[in-house]
């Protein structure tokens, strides 16, 4: 049996500097393609409204090349809003997303008098129509979504089969009060769009394969398939995150290349699991 080739992505977002996570999952993606004669893409997400930076898509490119990485870079997210329009509008033909007007301040006091402590949002706003006051995101409605679509499954490399359970999941926002599109609906059609065959990310994401699947389903969107990689985590057994000033001055890919270190050298030491002191890998 022929050996399938994979097309793989890094998908960055351009609103802090690049770390040593991001090194990690591009050199997983990197090599994941290189393994079948497949591509290695880059594209940046740059919907992030005032915190999206373009300079940094320099930096990033500059970063990659650095570790010793080669790729083909895609339409960036900003080039796409009209698909993601057209996609939305689609849903929203059918009746499966509906508007929310609440704040952040609203879904934590509707949560704490339904008693959700697991996060959910506590459908304030799902029998609403359009035309409500007030700015609104726009959610999806899961349980008509799962009716339209039917079970759903999906494959990562490393933990096997996966079946989507809608009972787990919540009315995701598909399209953002401050954004063109949510990362769910954004990445989804990106993908699709790129042909990427193995959707590699770090395993933080893995509870947001279920809505991508959906979407898939409901779009007609070819399905991938998906790897899921461990995490590098800091001293304190935390992921690494720009939020957490995992990319601040000195420990950023950006200073570490421009301080003179070796970025071949360290890619290989990241392929190898060699990790610099104070990080270790999350594999369980």
């Amino acid at each position: 049996m022929p050996v399938t080739r994979n097309i793989t992505r890094f998908a960055p977002s351009p609103n802090g500097p690049l770390h040593l996570g991001h090194a990690y999952s591009a050199i997983v993606s990197h090599d994941l393609a290189r393994q079948t004669n497949g591509e290695f893409l880059l594209r940046i997400e740059d919907i992030d409204g005032p915190r999206s930076k373009p300079a940094l898509a320099g930096e990033f490119r500059a970063d990659l090349a650095w570790l010793g990485l080669e790729w083909r870079e895609t339409p960036a997210q900003s080039a796409r809003l009209d698909s993601y329009r057209a996609a939305a509008d689609a849903l929203k033909a059918r009746g499966l997303l509906y508007p929310c007007v609440c704040t952040r301040k609203d879904i934590a006091a509707a949560q704490e008098r339904a008693g959700i402590t697991d996060g959910r949002y506590p459908g304030t706003c799902r029998d609403n129509r359009p035309g409500g006051a007030g700015p609104a995101a726009w959610r999806i409605d899961i349980a008509t979504a799962a009716l339209q679509v039917g079970p759903l499954s999906w494959v990562d490399e490393l933990a096997g089969e996966q079946w989507v359970d809608p009972s787990a999941l919540d009315d995701a926002v598909l399209l953002r009060k401050d954004a063109p599109a949510s990362y769910h609906l954004a990445a989804t059609l990106d993908d699709a769009a790129d042909g990427v065959t193995l959707v590699t990310r770090g395993r933080d994401l893995l509870d947001c394969t279920p809505y991508h699947r959906i979407l898939q389903a409901l779009l007609g969107l070819p399905v991938p398939i998906w790897h899921h990689h461990p995490l590098l985590l800091d001293e304190t057994g935390e992921k690494l995150a720009k939020r957490r000033g995992s990319g601040m001055r000195g420990r950023g890919l950006a200073d570490r290349r421009k301080a003179g270190e070796d970025g071949l050298q360290l890619a290989e030491m990241l392929r190898a699991g060699n990790l610099p002191a104070g990080i270790s890998l999350f594999t369980t």
